[in-house]
């Protein structure tokens, strides 16, 4: 019987089939003519048998030789075409000789020449094709994995990998809690292996700092080997963004509706007949003008952090003296630091220049010591310091007051923040005081920083490079 496992094209095959035909041809062969020579020897003479039999083993070792002559030039054809189809993806098998002739091994090597140089393309298309999705998707800034049916990690891009702390480089075929540890991810590429539908839902991951993501995750492959592949988009940022105008909205109605209220309140008690009370009608109007003029001041704070916020400049930014700003702020807010007690301290100061605008300059030395004066103790005081190193400025305006608590350091220029929300309102303060020096300060290309205690007073240090 013949070996299961043998190739139909391998040349012991063909040989051993050619050798044993053959064989059984001269074995039938020689079966009839002793079968002829034992009926004749009947009728004749018995010895006449032995010159038939001579001339049928010479038939029978003449085709012998002849078939294996032709196996074994059929066997090395074979062995040729093999050997072509088995490097067929090799660049030199191009040039390499395959048997030629008209049977069907010369058709089927042929065949295998013309085919060879379309399935090399069609392989090196394919290779590009991959280099290319791969480079796409490691070069992508959001994370993306590819998972098997066995939750198996088969791909993940380096931002994947820096998004969750994964050492690098993330070796294929760990199993997805040893990379992340995230029940929320691992439901979700379970969800869509087992429906092979599409899943998009916002994580947050603690692993990465808790920060979110919009993880979009499909099907990959077909229904009986399907695994999974997640988009995570960072909407950290986004959410913050979100937080903060929701914010904005609810601290703008807030404070416009305190004077707002103010104000309709006490005009409706004039025209109810209040002009006619000597004692009360002048009280009332002042009332009405004072939280009117905080409507403006408002309005006005939010013009500016506007303009501020606008990549659009009116006027280009020009070189501006610190020393003549400063002094500025200084006579500004000179007489309500008298109300209150308070002393301002300036050491000598050089005349250095920043780019920026002079108006802008001022209102940010304004705010700050305004703050400084307005939450101060009595006789306390507001130290003005200048320093200069390396093409930068430093202006350190500290002050002896109530100081900021540390848990709202964070917020402080926050827009509408307010650390003692009772007493800023009280003292006629917007909110935005602190939010309009952040943003002036960073499009002079500087910074702003503070430093505080509560109960020890307040240090604010803005950093800008000089002209």
């Amino acid at each position: 019987m013949e070996h299961v496992g043998t190739s139909i094209l391998s040349p012991d095959y063909v040989s051993g089939r050619i050798i044993r035909r053959f064989l059984w041809s001269g074995f039938a062969l020689l079966a009839a003519s002793l079968l002829g020579v034992d009926l004749y020897v009947a009728e004749h003479s018995v010895e006449l048998w032995r010159p038939l039999l001579g001339v049928t083993l010479a038939v029978l070792v003449l085709a012998g030789g002849l078939a294996f002559l032709f196996t074994r030039s059929f066997s090395r054809r074979v062995s040729q075409i093999r050997a072509y189809a088995e490097r067929l993806l090799d660049p030199p098998v191009f040039d390499q000789p395959l048997p030629a002739g008209d049977d069907d091994l010369g058709l089927l090597a042929r065949s295998l020449q013309r085919t060879a140089p379309r399935i090399r393309e069609l392989v090196e298309s394919l290779k590009l094709e991959g280099a290319r999705r791969e480079a796409i998707l490691a070069s992508m800034v959001e994370g993306v994995l590819a998972v098997d049916k066995d939750l198996r990690v088969t791909f993940c891009n380096h931002s994947f990998a820096r998004t969750v702390d994964a050492r690098l480089p993330v070796i294929p075929g760990i199993p997805l809690l040893e990379l992340v540890r995230d029940p929320g991810l691992r439901e979700i590429m379970t969800t869509v292996i087992s429906t092979g539908e599409r899943v998009e839902q916002r994580l947050t991951l603690p692993g990465a700092g808790a920060r979110s993501f919009e993880v979009l995750a499909g099907p990959l492959g077909s229904a009986a080997t399907r695994g999974a592949l997640a988009i995570l988009h960072d909407v950290t940022q986004l959410e913050r963004l979100e937080r903060v105008r929701r914010d904005f909205v609810a601290n703008v109605s807030h404070e416009l509706r305190t004077p707002l209220a103010a104000i309709r309140g006490y005009a409706e008690t004039l025209l109810d007949g209040a002009l006619d009370d000597q004692e009360n009608n002048r009280r009332f109007v002042e009332i009405i003008l004072a939280q009117a003029t905080r409507l403006s001041n408002i309005a006005s704070d939010l013009l500016s952090l506007s303009e501020l916020e606008s990549a659009a400049l009116a006027v280009p930014p020009q070189p501006v003296s610190i020393r003549a700003a400063l002094e500025s702020a200084l006579r500004t807010v000179e007489s309500a630091a008298r109300v209150q007690g308070v002393r301002l301290l300036c050491e000598p100061l050089d005349d250095l220049k920043v780019v920026g605008h002079e108006l802008r300059l001022e209102q940010v030395f304004i705010n700050l010591l305004d703050n400084a004066v307005k939450f101060n103790r009595p006789n306390g005081e507001v130290q003005v310091e200048m320093r200069s190193n390396n093409g930068k400025v430093r202006i350190l305006i500290g002050d002896t007051g109530i100081g900021i608590p540390s848990e709202d350091l964070p917020r402080i220029f926050e827009r509408f923040y307010r650390a003692d929300k009772a007493r800023s309102r009280a003292l006629g303060g917007t909110g935005l005081g602190l939010s309009i020096v952040k943003h002036a300060v960073e499009q002079m290309g500087g910074t702003v920083q503070v430093h505080s205690r509560l109960g020890e007073g307040s240090e604010f240090t803005i950093e800008l490079p000089t002209a």
